[in-house]
């Protein structure tokens, strides 16, 4: 321990000292550029066996120790004989493959062939890409929703781990669609969707407080997006409360406000925050309304920077563009909130309504064209939140698209590299667990009360990191793999800042 502390030290005064003189300018090294390497030579190590992606081990010591490969072997009879590999080989192969940088299933054959990464992990051998997409073309619907239980349950237990104000918060269950593209003609289950694209159209319902996928529910293209959204709220409902969660409040956009399922959330005791169509009737409701009961929206930035004084804004190229060349241009002017109460036709009693102006300006050039106005609706059952914070927590849902375009294109998850509906959502499933380490990683991160606020701070930073950022910073630390006696020894090669954290969680461990 105490040699671990000092070698970071000393590798942080290093590197510290030699990139100290490069601040603010320096005199360039002769004429040539500073990148002077001419003469390189490659030779071959025969007795030193290294890896790329040292900080694997520590994720799967965390896969071990939160129980995931236990369950996965015992819960889910994917396998009729183990030829040699079990079903928590399988799963893990495809996680560990894109914490190691994989993007698609033919990576795998990389690591298969690395001798050291297989002494890494202890193993003769992996699966290969082949055998890889035979295992999941083995699911059937019943068997991934066995799949997704496994995996929840597993996260219910690391979720307990955290302190009582991890709970105090109210659990935010957000649902949204999104389109999988595929350029293959004969992928099954495939149709196309609203937009025009050949694909598929996978539900995900996740929790915004750790940004972690509960569900993941793969669906033909052409499938509106809340299909099925009631059904899986349900079981996040009952995911967030086994955890120990008393206050839930769901998030969607307006595909999401299923007034037939209003009642039942409002006599459960779930409070609900979902986008409303901005349709004829409401939008003559809200113009109704007398001008004076509208009230300027205050938004969080504005009364954050409130009193202080604010950075000089970077001019504005587009709008610089339109205007010299007299494009018709709609600026936001003003917007102002103003609350009813109104009973959707499916619902027995009436909710409280947001209705959201915004004031925009049509120019074209320097010449104003007039002023016109367009509406946005929000439902809600919380009769305490203010307008601007219900406008707040519709707006916030929109952070899951993040979560979407991570899932998309850092893991990546939601991808279809196989040919059926089912082995699809398969994969979407497993390579999602691969996020839900990362999370799990910072979940377990400890908190030592001498340092209690940076510590957390490094976890909420953890939590909230981008995946290739995560895997740059953690995953991919070159790293010599030793046997000594019945040891397996990680000998860190290279030194990077997020050290102190990834030892910070080993210890934990």
């Amino acid at each position: 321990m105490k040699d671990r502390r000092s070698w970071v030290r000393s590798e942080a005064r290093k590197i510290a000292r030699r990139l100290k003189p490069a601040q603010g300018g320096r005199d360039p090294r002769g004429t040539g550029p500073e990148l002077a390497a001419r003469t390189i030579r490659y030779e071959a190590s025969d007795r030193v066996h290294a890896i790329p992606c040292g900080g694997i081990g520590a994720l799967h010591q965390l896969a071990c120790k939160v129980g995931l490969v236990t369950a996965l072997d015992t819960r889910l009879p994917i396998l009729k004989r183990r030829r040699p590999y079990s079903e928590a080989d399988h799963v893990l192969n495809i996680a560990y493959n894109i914490l190691c940088g994989g993007a698609v299933l033919d990576d795998i054959e990389v690591r298969r062939n690395d001798v050291a990464f297989l002494d890494a992990l202890g193993a003769r051998t992996i699966p290969d890409p082949t055998t890889t997409g035979d295992f999941c073309r083995r699911f059937e619907a019943e068997q991934i929703q066995n799949l997704m239980d496994i995996v929840n349950d597993v996260r219910v237990g690391v979720w307990q781990r955290q302190s009582p104000a991890f709970f105090e918060q109210t659990a935010r269950i957000d649902a949204d669609g999104s389109i999988v593209a595929t350029s293959g003609e004969c992928k099954q289950g495939m149709d196309i969707a609203y937009n025009g694209v050949w694909g598929y159209h996978p539900l995900v319902v996740s929790l915004a407080n750790t940004g972690e996928p509960l569900f993941i529910v793969n669906r033909s293209g052409n499938r509106p997006s809340q299909e099925r959204a009631p059904e899986f709220f349900a079981r996040a409902i009952a995911l967030c409360r086994r955890a120990g969660w008393t206050e839930i409040l769901l998030r969607g956009d307006t595909a999401f406000s299923q007034t037939a399922h209003f009642d039942r959330w409002h006599d459960d005791g779930v409070r609900f925050v979902f986008g409303f169509d901005a349709s004829k009737p409401m939008v003559e409701r809200a113009e109704g309304d007398d001008t004076s009961e509208y009230d300027a929206l205050v938004r969080e930035a504005d009364t954050v920077f409130e009193g202080r004084e604010r950075r000089a804004k970077q001019p504005r190229i587009k709008e610089q563009v339109v205007r010299e060349r007299e494009y018709r241009n709609l600026r936001l002017e003003r917007e102002d909130v103003a609350e009813f109460e109104h009973r959707p036709t499916r619902a027995t009693r009436s909710y409280r309504f947001v209705a959201l102006r915004k004031t925009l300006v049509e120019e074209r050039g320097q010449r104003c064209l007039g002023h016109s106005f367009r509406y946005f609706f929000y439902v809600t059952n919380d009769r305490e939140m203010t307008c601007e914070q219900v406008v707040r927590e519709a707006n916030g849902r929109c952070n899951q698209e993040n979560m979407l375009a991570q899932l998309k294109n850092g893991v990546p998850a939601l991808r279809a590299p196989l040919n059926t509906l089912e082995s699809n959502w398969t994969y979407m499933v497993i390579a999602s667990l691969a996020w839900s380490l990362k999370a799990w990683f910072a979940l377990m991160l400890p908190t030592k009360p001498r340092w209690r606020e940076a510590h957390e701070a490094d976890r909420e930073r953890v939590l909230r990191m981008e995946f290739r950022s995560f895997v740059q910073r953690f995953i991919l630390v070159p790293a010599q793999i030793l046997h000594t006696g019945r040891t397996l020894v990680y000998r860190l090669l290279a030194w990077r800042p997020e050290l102190p954290v990834l030892f910070r969680f080993l210890d934990a461990l």
